[in-house]
């Protein structure tokens, strides 16, 4: 016995939108799904699926007509899909490459002055120096903190506060 290869899902679509294309004609779903199998191979379980997967994406058209239902496809219209795909794809391109241009020139504008040299090499090991001070000074006062007559304040209400309230609690026993 030999194992036959399954068909992929964009393989049955190419086939049925074919079968739209070298016909151009009208169909009914029944229709295709006798087609299908004996044209294009594609089994008659998978025609309803392919196809409205065909319709979801816009590459075939359906319309009900009282209890039926009709599908087409003409290859005029997948031209003109194509087209206008193109052309929406140069739009965004060359969008693309207005807003490259404009960011190479705020890149080139930020460059002005920040030229390797001697003496912005030295401004910013002098910046980072005084970073580290600064850190440093943040740490050290940091440590000191508790010792601040502010802080010491505030502690003082609150030692006052809970002490009002041990006395209110505890005259009553």
């Amino acid at each position: 016995m030999s194992k036959r290869k399954g068909v992929s899902a964009e393989e049955k679509r190419q086939r049925m939108l074919q079968v739209f294309y070298e016909k151009k004609d009208v169909f009914q779903l029944k229709d295709l799904e006798k087609i299908g199998p004996k044209e294009k191979g594609v089994i008659a379980q998978a025609v309803k699926d392919v196809v409205q997967s065909l319709v979801d994406d816009g590459l075939v058209d359906s319309e009900k007509i009282g209890t039926s239902v009709y599908f087409w496809s003409f290859p005029s219209k997948a031209v003109s899909t194509r087209k206008r795909k193109i052309d929406e794809l140069k739009t965004k391109v060359e969008e693309a490459q207005k807003k490259l241009k404009f960011f190479e020139n705020q890149l080139a504008k930020a460059q002005v002055g920040r030229e390797d040299s001697s003496e912005r090499e030295e401004l910013m090991t002098k910046l980072s120096e005084l970073e580290r001070d600064r850190d440093e000074v943040a740490a050290e006062l940091e440590k000191h903190k508790d010792c601040d007559p502010e802080v010491l304040e505030e502690v003082k209400k609150q030692t006052l506060v809970a002490k009002e309230a041990v006395n209110r609690w505890t005259a009553k026993l």
